[in-house]
């Protein structure tokens, strides 16, 4: 994983909620139901003005992303059987104009 890169250690300091995240992925995985996990960047409160880049798991160390489109990924994940038991690391990139996950 990434416990080590600079951006866990720091976002990490605020109550360790990212090492209790991990201790909730790992107890999901091995309750035999199905399930994807969504790990966004930064989430911004602004409307997405970048298409969604969707990385693997323990691929991304740094991104924002509206929180609009994190609740897009979420919804569409549920009826997208490719996501199943699968890591999806979600930011915007800016470069590009948003688009709609699937």
């Amino acid at each position: 994983g990434q416990e080590e890169s600079p951006g866990f250690v720091i976002t990490n300091v605020f109550g360790n909620s990212l090492d209790e995240k991990i201790i909730a992925e790992k107890y999901l995985r091995s309750s035999g139901l199905d399930y994807t996990i969504v790990r966004p960047g930064g989430l911004k409160g602004t409307a997405p003005t970048g298409q969604l880049a969707v990385y693997g798991e323990d691929k991304l160390n740094s991104g924002e992303i509206s929180r609009d489109l994190v609740a897009d990924v979420c919804v569409a994940a549920l009826n997208d059987a490719k996501t199943t038991n699968k890591v999806l690391e979600i930011i915007e990139d800016d470069g590009k104009p948003p688009q709609v996950f699937n």
